[in-house]
């Protein structure tokens, strides 16, 4: 079995409050960055701030304010080649410039926003044919946050409002960017209450892992199956493998679901997940969350 030589960096997000995918409303305020701890590892593994970086910001509706941000983020840390890529339509795409940058580059990061303009815009392109070839041999870095950490995975919850997730037909499921297939991610999930969404995301798909983000919090992933969690939140892992007995394929649409035998993790940084085995790893990364000692 082929094994992905690039890395995968999912983010909870938090910077992008451009759209509001589940009241269809749209903001202009409230632009908060996540953390530059994450940014900082996201250059890291990149190989370094001289490293070229794209970002891409197709997923949100105000993608020059956001573009700024990023640069301005990437600039704090020293990053020297940082470019955006403001592709707005699949037309867009047939520029060969965007597909050159693509080619060039040793970071490509994805915005906030709303993920279904996301896959609509690059799904079945030679960009997005280009890019998975490239994640799966070489090594190059694919970031995103929110609708960017949504995308990547081949099970992509689309629209959902968390308040009636607990109903078959409330959580809606496409395809995303297909770089990876065996999880379903979702994001801003504790300040947005999304347990329940994913919960139902991975009754109907059992065979994913259904990661769940919170803000400033990411997962890095390594292999197409080593997962670990970085940031200063929480990550929560459901696990369908071993659900006994579900009711989701049986009850019409409004109904209440129910899950026995839902297997549920919680990751602090450093603390890791491996996806074939479905383990839970206390130390996968280097920094690790501190543990309060007694002061005598």
């Amino acid at each position: 079995m082929q094994i992905p030589t690039g890395k995968l960096i999912a983010i909870g997000g938090a910077e992008d409050k451009g759209t509001e995918v589940e009241k269809g409303e749209i903001h202009k305020n409230n632009l908060n960055f996540f953390e530059l701890g994450i940014l900082r590892r996201i250059v890291e593994e990149s190989g370094g701030i001289k490293k070229r970086i794209e970002v891409v910001t197709t997923a949100s509706m105000i993608p020059f304010q956001v573009g700024e941000n990023y640069l301005n983020a990437f600039g704090k840390i020293g990053c020297v080649n940082v470019d955006l890529m403001h592709i707005r339509t699949r037309e867009d795409l047939t520029h060969p410039e965007y597909l050159e940058r693509l080619k060039a580059c040793d970071c490509i990061m994805f915005s906030g926003g709303n993920q279904m303009r996301l896959t609509a815009t690059l799904g079945g392109t030679n960009f997005l044919k280009t890019l998975c070839e490239r994640y799966w041999n070489e090594q190059i870095v694919v970031a995103g946050t929110s609708a960017g950490a949504m995308a990547m995975s081949n099970t992509m919850i689309y629209e959902g409002n968390a308040v009636r997730a607990h109903l078959k037909g409330e959580v809606k499921i496409t395809t995303g960017l297909r770089l990876i297939d065996n999880i379903i991610i979702d994001s801003h999930f504790e300040k947005r209450g999304r347990f329940v969404r994913l919960a139902q995301a991975v009754a109907g798909n059992p065979a994913c892992i259904g990661i769940g983000l919170g803000e400033d919090t990411g997962m890095i992933i390594t292999e197409g199956n080593k997962m670990e969690a970085i940031g200063s939140g929480l990550i929560v892992i459901i696990d369908g493998h071993e659900v006994m007995h579900t009711n989701i394929a049986d009850i019409p649409e409004g109904n209440p679901m129910s899950i026995e035998n839902l297997h549920v993790h919680f990751c602090a940084r450093g603390n890791g997940f491996i996806i074939d085995e479905r383990k839970f790893i206390e130390k996968m990364g280097k920094e690790t969350t501190p543990i309060m000692k007694d002061v005598v």
